[in-house]
């Protein structure tokens, strides 16, 4: 008797995977697909005029707008495939996602760039890969996966979230190794923010937010270039030469934006005053040539793809999708925000790109992934 119930359970299993899908939440990729658009012109218009004139790029002024375009063309058929594969297969994989990020951490500190004092990007078959962006992803499916499994005891500290913190530390201790203490703090944080999405106890993650605050406090007093850069970007015109010169540039091209910008390819820092205005500070070579204007309209567009992938992770009736899509549109919104705060002088400089404007391919294919898991997970939403 108990078999022939176990066989049934496992046949209406199987039918709920096979099942005919509802359809995607199509605003959300109407807005992903005119911010990935808008961002290959802002790509080009920003970075033509360093490209022609230097030798990195073999002066071709096309040479960032070509790369974009690659990546979109292959990230962009990705998130339509992905946005028809049942999410729940990606439960399936969460240690793989786990095992594979780690594999990446360990392999760029040994095989890895340097680049600036640090080991953040690693060469694989040609393509250039951050791996600390892999293992954001990783570390929340494998987080997900765990606390939708746990639910019941995720407000118990040793089997809920110990176990979580392991994995976190894991993490955010081998990007320290690169070093790359902003990308270990955003981490952190959103690890600390799944597991109070996931049920754990909130005095233990508010004591968990403390010990946190002294982790950071310690890590930026022993290295003095780190608290160089935690205090610079207070008073950038203190040092505008140096350790504040991109923070008063961005305040120029902000600046002279004004409310409805100078016009599309009409920005004056790009002309090798701007310093990565084609991918970390692009926001400043957008307000300049769009206005605040312009730049509240892409805030906006970001604005409601993190509303719709909170809608959407509140209306799902899995456990494992909910906390899936909340975990994506929370890295999505957070990447947003840390990259505008530093551009506008409210955060120090952490080398966050712009989601879908900024040049760089591993973001741009990372994300449109993201978003393809979202859409798939909208599906069910619609049913």
């Amino acid at each position: 008797m108990e078999q022939a119930v176990t066989r049934t359970d496992k046949k209406e299993k199987r039918a709920r995977e096979k099942q005919p899908q509802g359809r995607i939440d199509y605003s959300i990729l109407l807005v992903v697909s005119a911010l990935c658009a808008f961002g290959l012109v802002m790509v080009f218009s920003a970075s033509y005029y360093y490209a022609q004139n230097t030798a990195k790029c073999n002066f071709d002024s096309f040479y960032y707008l070509k790369r974009q375009a690659i990546y979109l063309a292959i990230g962009y058929p990705i998130m339509l495939i992905i946005s028809r594969i049942n999410y729940r297969k990606i439960q399936k994989l969460n240690g793989i996602a786990i095992l594979v990020s780690v594999v990446l951490l360990i392999t760029v500190l040994i095989f890895g760039d340097e680049l600036n004092g640090g080991k953040r990007w690693l060469n694989l078959f040609g393509v250039s890969i951050q791996p600390s962006e892999v293992a954001k992803f990783g570390m929340i499916i494998y987080m997900c996966s765990y606390m939708a499994k746990r639910r019941d005891q995720m407000k118990d500290l040793k089997r809920g979230m110990m176990p979580m913190l392991l994995v976190i530390g894991v993490i955010a201790g081998l990007i320290m190794l690169q070093p790359n203490m902003s990308m270990a703090v955003i981490v952190g944080l959103i690890g600390i923010i799944m597991l109070y999405l996931g049920g754990c106890d909130l005095r233990q993650l508010l004591v968990l937010g403390v010990v946190f605050v002294i982790l950071f406090i310690l890590f930026a007093v022993i290295a003095p270039y780190r608290l160089q850069r935690l205090t610079s970007f207070t008073k950038p015109f203190d040092d505008p030469q140096d350790t504040g010169y991109q923070l008063v540039q961005s305040f120029y091209a902000i600046g002279s934006g004004g409310l409805f910008g100078k016009g599309l390819n009409n920005s004056y820092q790009k002309l090798l005053y701007m310093t990565y205005g084609e991918s970390d500070f692009i926001f400043a070579i957008l307000c300049e040539e769009f206005g605040f204007v312009g730049g509240v309209v892409v805030l906006i567009a970001y604005g409601w793809i993190v509303y719709r992938g909170m809608v959407i992770a509140l209306r799902c009736r899995n456990r494992f999708g909910g906390l899936l899509a909340a975990g994506i549109s929370l890295v999505f919104g957070l990447q947003v925000c840390i990259n505008v705060g530093v551009v506008t002088g409210l955060m120090p400089t952490t080398g966050q790109a712009l989601p879908f404007i900024s040049a760089g391919g591993t973001s741009l294919l990372i994300f449109l992934s993201a978003m393809g898991v979202l859409l798939n997970i909208s599906r069910e939403t619609h049913k």
